[in-house]
């Protein structure tokens, strides 16, 4: 087995003036040609990147032959909040594709997005596979699989060619070998490698296209374009990574599980994080603090470095980064 090597000290909660608690976790951050600019913990071991990967599955997509158009790319690259706009474009899309809803075999959930939640909740609807927050990549896996003449059933089995072309890809832009396969909260597979080889393939998705030998390829562009014009689709409302690429010009920010980001800006700079104890708090701060370390104008986010902690209306300490 795998074991993760604890980081060091990221982000830290105040109340009161005292340091409450401690969050430590690794993080690297890199320029366009893959030099390290900054590195905390051990960003050289693996991790499972969990959904912070699916720009990188979505350009494996695209390499199937399957056409997407941008909003449907954003979606696939997405763990949407669950809104209405978000559940009927897939749900128009799984219709356009001959698909059901059935068809998915992501699990039934509730929207991930608390005020989508209760939206959802208060219309009386329960849990179902489309308002999973991975349903988008999972419709776009099955459209794939028909473009591709491949077994729409089990398409989430490892040994499945979408899935074999989807880590082909992710081992491709990281430059590493998939290190381990483990099952992700959807059900598909997830992929373990490095940050940097996260940071990597964030880098070569959203440098700005130019010529040469390193030119980007057009499944990266279009991953790269579609997440930048339809930010509230790869998240939406207040989430961390929507609020982040309709900040930041040229951004494309990735949120997962336990603490993971990755985020890469036009001139190829690029950064992945985590966070040991699987902390989204911890992570929100985080991705802020190494953004700035990118270069990315302190002006800008201002109002993201930091999370207020409330006792009603009263603040009372703050979460913020330690260092990087």
């Amino acid at each position: 087995m795998i074991a993760l090597t604890s980081g060091e000290p990221l982000v830290e909660v105040t109340r009161g003036g005292i340091v409450e608690s401690l969050h430590t976790g690794h993080v690297v951050v890199i320029v366009a040609d893959g030099i390290v600019l900054a590195e905390q913990g051990q960003p050289r071991q693996p991790v499972f990147a969990r959904s912070a990967l699916k720009p990188v599955q979505a350009v494996g997509l695209l390499r199937s032959g399957v056409e997407l158009s941008a909003s449907e790319l954003a979606l696939a690259a997405s763990s949407h909040s669950g809104s209405n706009q978000h559940l009927n474009l897939i749900q128009a899309e799984l219709t356009a594709a001959g698909l059901t809803e059935q068809d998915l075999e992501c699990p039934p959930a509730l929207p991930l997005g608390p005020a989508e939640q209760r939206d959802y909740l208060a219309a009386g609807r329960t849990e179902r596979r489309l308002a999973m927050n991975c349903s988008g990549q999972h419709t776009a896996m099955l459209r794939a699989c028909l473009h591709n003449n491949w077994p729409v059933s089990g398409y989430l089995d490892p040994a499945h060619p979408l899935q074999q072309l989807l880590a082909a890809t992710a081992s491709e832009l990281a430059d590493e070998p998939i290190s381990a396969i483990g099952v992700d909260g959807c059900g598909a597979p997830t992929f373990a490698i490095s940050l940097i080889g996260l940071a990597r393939a964030f880098s070569r998705i959203g440098r700005a296209r130019h010529q040469g030998a390193d030119a980007q390829s057009p499944a990266e562009h279009r991953v790269a374009t579609a997440m930048r014009e339809f930010p509230q689709l790869v998240g939406g409302t207040g989430r961390r990574n929507t609020v982040l690429m309709s900040t930041v010009a040229g951004a494309i920010v990735k949120d997962g599980a336990e603490g993971v980001y990755a985020a890469a800006l036009p001139d190829g700079g690029a950064l992945a994080l985590k966070i040991d104890d699987g902390s989204s708090r911890a992570a929100d701060v985080a991705i802020v603090a190494a953004l700035r370390r990118l270069g990315v104008p302190d002006a800008s986010l201002a109002e993201l470095e930091r999370i207020p902690v409330f006792t009603g209306a009263r603040e009372v300490g703050e979460i913020r980064a330690v260092r990087l």
